[in-house]
């Protein structure tokens, strides 16, 4: 039976089809390969603000009556909304406001600007698109103006839903479909036409580990304020699901998982080194989820949605270290340094492994103390090694403090 939101989201397709690139499914082999499935990528990182946020917004600010327009719009966004918001406005030729997080990647903040131009003002507030969200909604307010919400309004999430609407006419026996997941808008609209049309496809969202608001929302049966979030993979990094969004996902989606950061980021790296691919990090949510789908997906024809491709590149040193360190082959430790000639060589002979590496070296502290902390970074070519490694620092009766996992504590001295 056709739904509201599907007859939504082919008005949607109709209105978008001069607007927005019909991405390509793309077939990936190596992942065929070695997840026993048929693995197409949708490519929404070549939509033309590298994002399917266009979608979205522009079905929204359409929506509106001219009163509205005339006044001017608002959003809040982490970066791919402002920039589909800034190039809708700039279509429309209505006067937007953006507000965006103070720790947004430079670059998307300049390509908000380059794409909105004249028409747009950005705003930089907040260290999490929910306090941006605060202050833009309190904007809206004070000057009566109309919030574009980036997930939870229905047509944005039906303008979002027209990415289900181009795989299911490029792969109509597509059997798996894997979302990335924010706020829940495009997994909203996605699921919600998929299984209208054909009820036998799984829909599997992918939440960031460090950012699971809609894991815990389904756990909790309601959309809960995470304490804290990890704003590493800035586009998903939400603190609570959207209530609208909510419902959705809990009537058609399959499941919802979360990856780690750091496995999204070893993903990253393989994407780009294996398939070239510069995709930003929420963009690799939904390939960094296979390996705990694989038994699920084996001998199905599977979709990844790649959502994004608004890399700064001055973020990859972080993408490399955080990989590594997920893989267990960097580390970092305060190491009790005796203040007597011959310290460090000792260390160097009978601590480090013939295949460790010491990448990072500096003392914290020089005192007259007898024993000074040092910072030491070490990369490890098999992360077997570190056992190893940690038993002849105890033979050595060295004293050290592994705070590779600490966050604070590795943020604050590396």
């Amino acid at each position: 039976m056709t739904t509201s939101l599907t007859i939504d989201v082919e008005r949607a397709h109709e209105l978008l089809k001069k607007i927005v690139t019909h991405t390509p499914l793309q077939y990936n082999a190596r992942l065929s390969d070695k997840y026993g499935a048929s693995i197409y990528f949708k490519r929404e990182d070549q939509q033309i603000v590298r994002s399917y946020k266009i979608r979205g917004a522009y079905c929204n600010i359409y929506s509106l009556d001219p009163a509205q327009r005339e006044k001017g719009v608002v959003c809040a966004s982490a970066g791919n909304h402002a920039q589909g918001f800034a190039y809708s406005c700039s279509l429309m030729k209505i006067k937007g406001f953006v507000f965006m997080p103070q720790v947004t990647p430079k670059q998307k903040i300049r390509r908000v600007q380059n794409f909105g131009g004249e028409w747009v003002t950005i705003e930089l507030v907040g260290n999490t698109f929910d306090e941006a969200a605060h202050v833009a909604s309190k904007f809206c307010l004070e000057n009566n103006l109309t919030y574009v919400h980036p997930f939870d309004n229905l047509h944005t999430i039906a303008g979002q839903g027209t990415v289900g609407h181009e795989i299911l006419e490029d792969m109509p026996d597509v059997e798996v479909v894997i979302v990335p997941v924010g706020g829940g808008g495009l997994i909203s609209g996605v699921s919600a036409y998929l299984k209208d049309k054909n009820p036998a496809i799984q829909v599997i969202g992918v939440d960031p580990q460090g950012a699971p608001k809609m894991v815990e929302a389904l756990k909790a049966g309601y959309p809960v304020n995470l304490d804290k979030i990890d704003n590493f993979i800035d586009g998903a990094a939400v603190k609570k699901a959207g209530d609208i969004t909510f419902e959705f996902v809990k009537k058609y989606t399959t499941k919802v998982i979360a990856v780690a950061e750091g496995k999204v980021c070893t993903n990253m790296i393989e994407l780009y080194q294996n398939e070239g691919l510069t995709i930003e990090p929420a963009g690799a949510l939904s390939v960094a989820a296979l390996d705990a789908l694989q038994d699920q997906i084996r001998g199905k024809k599977v979709v990844c949605i790649i959502s994004g491709g608004n890399n700064d590149i001055a973020r990859y040193p972080e993408v490399i270290d955080r990989s590594l360190i997920y893989e267990g082959l960097k580390h970092y430790f305060i190491v009790e340094f005796a203040q007597k000639p011959g310290e460090l060589l000792r260390f160097l002979q009978k601590v480090l492994g013939p295949n460790d590496d010491i990448i990072r070296f500096e003392y914290l502290k020089k005192t007259n103390k007898e024993f000074g902390p040092a910072l030491v970074g070490i990369e490890l070519s098999y992360k077997n090694d570190l056992e190893p490694l940690l038993e002849r620092m105890r033979e050595q009766n060295i004293v050290s403090k592994n705070i590779t996992h600490d966050d604070v504590l590795r943020r604050y001295f590396v």
